[in-house]
């Protein structure tokens, strides 16, 4: 299923810019999205290296990473669970695991902070089960994640991207490291203290990298917060370029990039490169502030 496939580059026409480039990750697939897919393939590879037959993962009730498991897992003949942190709800992502044929098991955000424990308990109860951790950090995912780097142009000075716990940039910091690149790779973390995001990418990669830049100004407000300047974004954005972002992490990250050539960060000269992640499917959490 999860085949070698370069996912294209788009170049925007921008206000501030000549040109700024998309790697568009997001038409990858619809429910395996992004950087998701990317995450998945040497996960799943290890599965059936293992002779696993149960996935096993942890989200919230709006998490792309839920969607797209129980999408892979159902294409792939395998069973899945997930621990959904909060409440009992039924929107529109939970739908669709179920569909998927996703067990889910709701517990509140003291015991998902244990998931370890959590995993630890179910699997003494259940054969084959194999542990996927929440966003699907893990160094298979940093290693799918890598190989968006080879995908780009050679001559990319600066490459954006979303952040939420750092696998994807660690991901691209490697792969800018192995190919003994010069490009930047400037990280907008989405939550608030986004500088802890450094330290999660420490784990995969030497993050004191001078390439790597983190901008932890432009979480507005936090984990899948928004503004009225960021919903106005969003809008202006998708109808100006016909591509879709969700609130959660691609608006910020676009946002960003705007705000920075704006402010004069960039020279005309130089290819800059955002990496659309996907998760489109996050819209769905904020469409009654989308609307008009």
């Amino acid at each position: 299923m999860f085949t070698d496939l370069h996912s294209p580059l788009q170049q925007l026409k921008h206000s501030y810019l000549s040109g700024l480039w998309v790697k568009r990750d997001d038409l990858i697939d619809p429910y395996i999205s992004g950087n998701k897919w990317r995450k998945l393939k040497y996960i799943l590879q290890d599965v059936i290296a293992k002779r696993k037959t149960h996935l096993v993962t942890f989200g919230g009730a709006y998490s792309n990473h839920l969607v797209a498991t129980a999408s892979a897992a159902a294409r792939s003949g395998l069973k899945a669970t997930a621990f959904v942190r909060g409440e009992k709800v039924n929107n529109e992502m939970l739908v669709l695991c179920s569909l998927y044929g996703m067990e889910l098991i709701f517990i509140d955000r003291g015991a998902y902070k244990e998931k370890h424990a959590c995993y630890a308990e179910y699997s003494a109860k259940h054969a084959d089960t194999y542990f996927i951790d929440e966003g699907g950090a893990c160094a298979e995912a940093v290693l799918g994640c890598a190989e968006i780097i080879a995908e780009l142009p050679q001559d990319t000075a600066h490459l954006f991207c979303a952040a939420g716990t750092g696998t994807t940039a660690a991901g691209l910091l490697q792969g800018i490291q192995k190919a003994g690149l010069k490009t930047k790779l400037h990280v907008i973390p989405v939550l608030k203290g986004g500088e802890f995001i450094r330290e999660e990418m420490s784990g995969y990669v030497s993050a004191d990298d001078p390439r790597l830049i983190l901008h932890t100004d432009y979480h507005f407000g936090g984990y899948a917060k928004t503004t009225p300047g960021l919903l106005d974004f969003i809008k202006s954005f998708t109808a100006k370029h016909g591509m879709l972002i969700d609130p959660v992490y691609t608006a910020k990250m676009f946002f960003s990039v705007n705000d920075l050539a704006f402010k004069g960060y960039f020279t005309k000269e130089e290819k800059i490169v955002a990496l659309h992640t996907g998760g489109l499917l996050g819209i769905m959490g904020m469409k009654d502030k989308l609307k008009d």
